[in-house]
This record gives C-alpha cells, structure tokens and sequence, in this order.
C-alpha cells in the first residue's frame, strides 16, 4: 500500500522491483492530484511491469475523472511514455468518503480542508489502524478550547485511537495567521487534535520546504513541550527512509468515532447544479461566477437578504453561499428562514456561510442559525470550489 505518489515514489519503485520475486500487486492511494503528490507517478517503476496490477485511488471531484487527471500529465507535451503505454494493469477508482476493503485492510476516507478536493485515509489492518491526513487546514479559526466548528470535531473523530497518526503540519501557530487558507495545519493543533482523539503515535508531516533539519527539530521541541503532561502520546517528526513498526492494539483495530458509511455508485453532483451566492459585493459575486461556471455549475445571485430569501425558494438551489453581513437582514436570519421553509429541499440544502468575523461567537451563532459550513474571510476562492465540491458529493452521494 502507497500512500501519494510525490517524488519519492522513484526510489520506492526501484526497492519494491528488486526485492519483489515476481508479480507486484499493490493499491495507490492518492489524496489528491495537486503535482507535489503525483509528480512520482510516471517514474514509479512497478507500473511499467507486464503482469503488475495496481488499484489507484483518488478524490471523485465534480467533472474530470482520475484516470483522465493522470493520463493529462502524461500527455506528449509533458512526457514521453503515455499513461496506455503502461505495462502494468491498472484499475483507477473514483473515491468519495465512504469505507471500503482493499488488500487485506478496511479503508475508511474523509474530506479534509484544502484548496483542492482532498481526502485523507484510515487504514485498519492485523489488529492495527494508520491514519494519513496531509495538506489539511482547521476549518475554524478559533484556537481555543475546543473544536467549536462541527467539521473540527469531526477530523478529530477521524483520528480517533489510531496507533499512528501522520498528519499535515507545515506551520507553526505564529505562522499560521499569514497562512490563512493555504490548506495546511500548525504544527501545534495537530498534536491538540491528537491528543484529543486519544492518537498513540504522530508524525509530523509535510514540513514547510524553507524549513532545514535544525529548524525541524525546533518544531518538534515546541510540540513535544506542548504535548508534555498531557497523557502518552509518542511525537516525532517523519523523515525521509524511516522505519516504524506498530503492535496489535489490544482488542484489534480502535474505530472509536469512525463512522463507516455504504459504497454507492459513482456519482458527481447533478450536471448544471445551482450554487446560489447571495452576497451584497459585486466583486464576490464575480469570483464565485468565474470559478464555479467552468466546473460545470450554474451561478445564481442575490444581493441582499429578502432577495436570498425568495431566490432560495424560487430556485431550490442545490447549494447556497450565503454572506453574514447583508443588507435588509442578516445572513442569519436568511439561514434561520431556509431552515424553517415548508419546501423539505430548502431545509436540507447545505447552507455554507461566509463571514468576515472569526471569533468563536461568530462560529457558534452560524451553526445555531443552521448553517452546514462556516468559511471565515479572508478565503482562496479555490478553498470555497474545494468545500462545496465536497458538500454536494456528500449530500447527492447519501440520497
């Protein structure tokens, strides 16, 4: 089993061909196709073996299908052998958050927070569980206390009693608020998260390339004193060729919080699916229109509340992102009206509010109002592409 496909996956090929006698059967596991996770995968030697068969595993998004995403890098401009001219017999798989089994292990994937469709995997197998969460952002940006935002407690939930954890920690918490949105996690919450789901080991991950070793290494120190007291948890940071050997868990693999959920047919969201973005600047309006357009969506608009309100019903969008701060009445108060509808497809559509305050109240009075998400400004408009990709596979995926 291959976790991403990054350059490394060079070195990797050449170790599995020289010590595999014969055939090679293994399963990718990709999560997601930004080039620095699946760079590796033209120069992955096992794929070019006649009688190799490999299972790859990716993101479903809402349009391009993965095996079309990794044929597009092989393309002739960019490379020279095509993703046909393989030797090996390769079956792609377009992945949801869903559970499923896949050589000998039980695999359970969940969306995690990033500019990009991203998923990160739990691995459960010989009385053991791996959990690989990488390129992950918190989704709230209250740092205090609890996970406040439904979508925090449900990634620690994810982590729940895994023996190993190896998880996105590219900044630090001084970093963080320059960083906003870039997809990736200080280094500090990861062992918070952790250390809240009862994880036994973590591997800090995905370190921030300007970083040396000693710059590493004074990470880890700032999150081995934070963690200090704080129950049994083993902390260090991955390196290039490490080695780490888990024990049966007493009792078999802990899936306490892991919810699994049945496979189901492939299905992206509907074609032409409405996001109505209700928002009083026009600028805003414009951004979502040219990203969300291309991706096959159809843009509606409101500009203050009462409008959202009766757009809404009109249209019985498939989506809404919805403003706080509107003219008329609040974003709130929108949300509390669709919620309250008699249409049952408006009380169940998700509801992903934008706001420019973050503080905790903030978060909190969003989801009591009702909303599905809560994205606090400033955003990537990619982050906000990435969020409602993710909450139309989940909802047309669950009908």
């Amino acid at each position: 089993m291959v976790l991403d496909c990054g350059t490394g996956a060079h070195e990797l090929g050449r170790h599995l061909v020289a010590s595999t006698p014969g055939k090679i059967r293994g399963h990718l596991f990709i999560t997601h196709t930004h080039w620095d996770h699946i760079q590796g995968f033209p120069f992955f030697a096992p794929l070019f073996g006649a009688g190799n068969e490999w299972d790859i595993y990716a993101p479903e998004g809402v349009g391009q299908r993965l095996e079309a995403t990794m044929a597009g890098q092989m393309e002739y401009t960019y490379f020279p052998i095509g993703l046909d001219q393989l030797g090996a017999t390769l079956r792609f798989h377009d992945l949801r958050e869903n559970s499923f089994d896949a050589g000998g292990a039980r695999i359970t994937t969940r969306y995690l927070n990033h500019p990009g469709l991203t998923l990160g995997y739990r691995l459960e197998a010989d009385g053991a569980t791996v959990v690989y969460a990488t390129d992950h952002e918190p989704h709230s940006r209250h740092q205090d206390g609890a996970p406040i935002h439904p979508e925090d407690q449900r990634h620690v939930d994810f982590l729940a009693g895994a023996d190993l954890v190896i998880h996105d920690a590219q900044y630090t918490l001084e970093e963080y608020p320059s960083k906003l949105s870039w997809g990736h996690s200080p280094a500090e919450l990861t062992v918070d998260w952790a250390l809240a789901a009862g994880v036994r080991r973590l591997a800090l991950f995905h370190h921030d390339p300007i970083r040396d070793d000693a710059a590493v290494d004074r990470v880890l120190a700032g999150c081995r004193e934070r963690a200090a007291g704080r129950g049994g948890l083993d902390l260090f940071a991955a390196a290039e060729g490490g080695l780490i050997e888990l024990a049966r868990s007493p009792g078999g693999a802990r899936t306490r919080g892991v919810t699994a959920t049945r496979g189901t047919p492939a299905l992206v969201a509907p074609p032409g699916a409405t996001v109505l973005v209700v928002d009083d600047d026009p600028e805003v309006v414009k951004v979502m229109t040219l990203i969300l357009e291309p991706e096959g969506f159809r843009v509606v608009s409101a500009a203050d509340g009462p409008s959202g309100l009766a757009r809404a019903q009109a249209e019985r969008p498939d989506l809404v992102l919805l403003d706080v701060s509107l003219p008329g009445t609040s974003g709130l108060d929108v949300c509390r009206a669709i919620r309250a509808a008699d249409d049952p497809h408006l009380r169940d559509v998700p509801v992903v509010i934008i706001s420019g305050f973050s503080a905790a109240q903030d978060t909190a009075a969003g989801f009591a109002a009702g909303a599905t998400d809560f994205l606090a400004k400033p955003f990537k408009p990619a982050h906000v592409l990435s969020r409602i990709q993710a909450w139309l596979l989940r909802v047309h995926g669950n009908r």
